[in-house]
């Protein structure tokens, strides 16, 4: 069916609409572009998005010490993921290397073609092959 975009609306404080703006003003985005990536962190991270003043940000508090809602979020990756992303990654320019030599050999390819003055038909081919001509 598609990925449709969908309208949500609320009612929110004078005091807090102007706010808004303001803050989309800073950003110099429009007041659904704010709304737009507050819904995509909160359905990004499960709803576990916590707005925290800066000064916490910067004493290492994030979210009251929970560890569990921790922010920002963290993911650990296991090691065979990350080796396998290298050894893809490795292939992959393996791949364009070999795909720029078969395209510089084509490339010559049609250059020695284009350089041959000599163009033989199929048909003189034939001809020159049949017994009753030669004579």
């Amino acid at each position: 069916m598609g990925n449709k975009n969908k309208t949500i609306s609320f009612r929110v404080s004078e005091d807090a609409f102007e706010a808004l703006q303001e803050i989309a003003e800073e950003r110099d985005i429009s007041l659904s572009a704010v709304f737009r990536d507050y819904v995509e962190q909160l359905v990004d991270h499960d709803g576990r998005v916590a707005v925290v003043p800066e000064a916490d940000l910067e004493d290492g508090e994030p979210g009251g010490g929970d560890e569990d809602l921790a922010f920002p979020p963290t993911a650990e990756v296991p090691k065979s993921f990350i080796r396998e992303h290298e050894r893809l990654e490795l292939e992959a320019d393996h791949l364009r290397e070999q795909l720029d030599e078969y395209k510089s050999y084509v490339t010559e390819l049609q250059d020695r073609l284009e350089d041959e003055d000599e163009v033989l038909l199929l048909d003189d081919l034939d001809d020159a092959d049949d017994p009753s001509q030669l004579r």
